[in-house]
């Protein structure tokens, strides 16, 4: 049979002999389909068959767009939000409640039991694989680099951001690469000045977190900066320079409920999912992946 792939944006057709029956092409507007249900009876440890039977407590930070709470409802909203609500669902596991609390407390709550997820995305780090224990990967997100609409600079990779006035916010992960690399930066206490001076023409650009970008953008929509997002991320950014898969966590003895959480991120990407929760709170398909890295 005949079957279209979009890859890059391009429809490419394949053909692939197939005996049997074809099942119907699902609306558009249907429920996610699924291809494959939870089977974890013989991880050997209870987690899994506990969460289903007693529910989870999930814990968040405040950290817009990704998680908080909505003042007007009193409800949990953000992209992690919605993404563990996908995955709980796939798995047959309800939420008992959520606790929110200051992000230097989310590790030491999961390991004393006050919460049972680290819903709230977290990355990898060598000092945290050795006391909690990893989902697969959920989405990625970067570096933005942002420049004043109308300026045409022809910034096709990093380095051609050398010899060009970049705004950073302090600290930011970005700023240590673009120093080693030759570009000069100008550090700003916070992300509202830095955007302001770029606005303003005395910056030739700057740089910015994706989700920090795409929160500013929706609060902000007819700001006069554009975000340059065909500049392919450098591998070293990502590779231990604070870039990487947003991920979720729990205890390490509990194997079975990883294992649920991680293939249920797996058929959200699969099927769409993830991808319609980004396109909510502003961001692409691009960060599906950790996409057109360059070494």
């Amino acid at each position: 049979m005949n079957r279209q792939l979009i890859f890059a944006g391009v429809v490419v057709s394949i053909f692939i002999p197939f005996a049997g029956h074809i099942a119907p092409v699902r609306a558009a507007s249907s429920a996610p389909y699924y291809e494959s249900k939870p089977m974890f009876e013989n991880c050997g440890d209870p987690s899994y068959d506990n969460a289903k039977k007693d529910g989870v407590v999930l814990g968040f930070s405040e950290l817009p767009p990704e998680s908080w709470l909505d003042q007007k409802t009193n409800q949990p909203t953000g992209i992690d939000w919605e993404i563990n609500k996908a995955a709980l669902a796939w798995m047959g596991v309800k939420i008992k409640r959520v606790e929110w609390m200051p992000w230097d407390s989310i590790v030491p709550s999961l390991l004393s039991k006050r919460i049972d997820v680290i819903a709230s995305d977290i990355h990898h780090t060598p000092e945290r694989d050795k006391v909690i224990s990893f989902t697969g990967p959920s989405f990625w997100y970067g570096p933005g680099i942002l420049v004043k609409k109308g300026t045409n600079l022809n910034i096709k990779t990093y380095e051609d951001l050398k010899g060009k006035k970049v705004g950073v916010t302090s600290g930011e992960a970005a700023e240590s690469y673009l120093k080693s690399v030759g570009v000069e930066t100008v550090p700003f206490k916070d992300a509202l000045t830095k955007l302001e001076s770029l606005s303003q023409g005395r910056l030739d650009a700057a740089m910015t977190d994706q989700l920090l970008w795409a929160k500013f953008r929706s609060e902000n929509p007819n700001i006069n900066i554009v975000a340059l997002n065909d500049v392919p991320t450098p591998r070293a950014m990502i590779e231990g320079g604070g870039f990487g898969s947003a991920r979720y966590a729990v205890r390490k003895e509990d194997c079975s409920l990883r294992a649920a959480y991680t293939q249920a991120l797996a058929e959200m990407t699969a099927n769409g999912t993830t991808s319609a929760i980004l396109h909510q709170f502003g961001l692409t398909d691009k960060n599906l992946v950790a996409f057109d890295i360059r070494p």
